[in-house]
């Protein structure tokens, strides 16, 4: 089945926390994984950001909703366990529990004043309590919309330049990815090759042990097809090189990417939209416009000896 929410998750934890034990968040995870019949593949899907799995992240938050409206508490470090009021809840069989059944709950309420407050004294409705979604997810996938969207701002630019410009800003993210030591040095190999095929050479490495030849094709939107990579993996042979990078605005059809050379060359294919990632990764042609911390209790600075 697909991951619950973490308000579809809050009564079956409540459930597991009755028993009246001290239990560790890592024990709820494993109890209620097997209540929704969850797959290996579920427990292992991560957050956008990559950092936490997502059945965990929502776990921890059912855990601390249902702690900020009294029904569970924590115990000591890292534990928690069903409070009175939590038993009391159970006693009355209900049939879900989610955010609207916590508002009859003065400290969920005073709580969520607390979050929703803009800083002025004032608050507002806000999504992290009444949408399913965690506040990590709402945050993570308003990162990534606004990811994306600047990696269609990036695209449309480079596409409106000249295939020269697009072949220099191929080399300094190479080099920015650690390729090539300086862009002067990686730069001067550029269009020099003597091969149609082949738009410039970049060292591997700062020694330049060996060297990674490059295409680029600066297209809108017909997409690089199985000839194009088998034409550069003859230019590649034509120069006794086995490494090459193909790097395109547009994208790499099906049979392109399927296409694996019978002999011992590698071709890297760097798509559009990869292209783009990078960029913003490496800081090429982007800057910073605000920068958040999420920050985390630090329970070991709590901790009495």
């Amino acid at each position: 089945m697909a991951i619950p929410d973490y308000q579809t998750i809050m009564l079956p934890l409540l459930k597991f926390s009755s028993d009246g034990k001290e239990h560790k968040t890592r024990e709820a995870v494993e109890a209620l994984a097997t209540y929704f019949n969850l797959t290996q593949e579920d427990l292992t899907e991560l957050l956008p950001s990559g950092t936490q799995p997502t059945f965990s992240n929502r776990v921890g938050w059912a855990t601390t909703y249902l702690k900020k409206a009294g029904l569970l508490e924590s115990s000591k470090k890292s534990y928690f366990n069903v409070t009175e009021r939590g038993r009391k809840v159970l006693a009355e069989n209900p049939t879900t529990i989610n955010v609207k059944f916590l508002n009859q709950f003065p400290e969920f309420i005073d709580f969520k004043l607390a979050t929703n407050s803009n800083g002025s004294g004032s608050t507002q409705q806000s999504p992290i309590t009444e949408s399913t979604s965690t506040p990590e997810e709402i945050l993570e996938n308003a990162y990534q919309g606004i990811r994306q969207e600047l990696v269609e701002e990036i695209l449309t630019k480079i596409k409106a330049l000249t295939p020269s410009f697009f072949e220099k800003l191929v080399v300094q993210l190479l080099v920015k990815m650690g390729y090539g030591g300086s862009f002067r040095e990686a730069g001067k190999a550029l269009g020099k090759s003597g091969d149609g095929g082949i738009d410039g050479i970049i060292k591997e490495d700062i020694l330049g042990l060996d060297v990674i030849y490059i295409q680029a094709k600066r297209w809108d939107n017909n997409p690089v097809g199985r000839p194009d990579i088998q034409s550069f993996v003859g230019a590649l042979a034509g120069q006794g090189a086995k490494k090459g990078v193909f790097i395109t605005t547009s994208r790499f059809s099906s049979d392109a990417i399927a296409y694996t050379p019978r002999n011992e060359t590698k071709i890297v294919l760097i798509d559009g939209q990869q292209l783009a990632q990078y960029m913003i990764d490496y800081n090429l042609g982007v800057s910073v416009s605000k920068s958040y911390e999420v920050k985390k209790l630090d329970l070991d600075f709590f901790e009495e000896e």
